[in-house]
């Protein structure tokens, strides 16, 4: 199974950690794990301002980049999404492009989907004696379909506390450019849902897609609030080393 990193612009520039964290946990499991140089963006922030061209000429790396992939999997439900769902309108009209974009629909999982739905695994022997609250994100659970996977791998973490999170469904308010265009909207958004990850009294927020945790950390940051922002794989990998560390003690 040779499996391609979509590793996406966020994670790549600013929380490289999540990346590596995933691809410590594919190897655990028996993955091998390839990063193709020549990805580049999803195409999705200029797509959702409207420049479909700009769009297309980014997007087309990807087509490339994965072509001779078995599967390509991502630490993000929003990039995964955007290449499921507009891709096949970007490359309308161009065969060969759109031939590789059904391959690569095909293809690729957000990281959470991909081990429970390919490699059918929900147990990663994590150990994490946290109180943890989990947010599902928009473009993951709306429009790729990450629903219960998140929560199954979570369910067999070790001394975890899970609480639900009031109102997890709610938007966070980041989307993108809709935090830059709405800007009072957006911030609006955001300090709600901080204020409903306060009420758990969660230690940790987890999520599945860093722009998300960054727009939902940062208004903890700032609002003084000492809850840790951790993505899905830096958790289950955090926890693994944990277990591993009580088994040798």
């Amino acid at each position: 199974m040779r499996v391609a990193l979509f590793i996406t612009c966020l994670v790549d520039n600013l929380f490289p950690q999540v990346g590596e964290s995933m691809v410590r946990l594919l190897h655990r499991l028996g993955v091998e794990v390839m990063l193709p140089a020549g990805q580049t963006c999803c195409g999705q922030p200029a797509f959702n301002s409207g420049y479909a061209e700009e769009a297309r000429a980014v997007g087309a790396t990807l087509l490339e980049a994965f072509a001779g992939a078995d599967y390509v999997v991502s630490p993000s439900g929003s990039c995964t999404g955007m290449v499921h769902h507009y891709f096949p309108e970007l490359f309308r009209g161009d065969d060969r492009a759109a031939r590789l974009a059904d391959e690569l629909i095909r293809k690729s999982y957000e990281f959470s989907q991909f081990v429970v739905r390919v490699l059918g695994v929900t147990d990663v022997g994590a150990c994490f004696p946290h109180r943890v609250t989990y947010h599902p994100s928009c473009h993951g659970s709306r429009l790729l379909g990450v629903r219960d996977e998140p929560q199954q791998l979570l369910a067999k973490v070790r001394d975890i506390e899970l609480v639900p999170l009031p109102y997890a469904e709610d938007c966070c308010g980041f989307g993108g450019t809709f935090a830059v265009k709405m800007g009072d909207i957006s911030t609006a958004m955001v300090a709600e849902k901080a204020a409903h990850v306060a009420e758990t009294g969660a230690e940790v927020l987890v999520g599945t897609d860093m722009g998300c945790l960054m727009n939902i950390g940062g208004r903890l940051a700032r609002e003084g609030r000492p809850v840790q922002v951790m993505h899905l794989a830096e958790l289950l990998y955090e926890g693994v080393v944990l277990a591993e560390g009580r088994r040798v003690g």
